[in-house]
């Protein structure tokens, strides 16, 4: 019993921070998305 609740446990800090690190992730791609728009919106003025 007490595996299953250790198994249970290290699962759910895993799954945890994987959120957090899709979000960071998310959080990248749009900055680089917003910049190169910019750059784009530069260029054509």
């Amino acid at each position: 019993m007490k595996k299953i609740i250790t198994l249970g446990l290290v699962a759910a800090a895993l799954a945890v921070s994987a959120c957090n690190t899709v979000s960071g992730i998310g959080r990248d791609v749009r900055a680089a998305g917003d910049a190169v728009t910019s750059g784009a919106e530069s260029a054509k003025r």
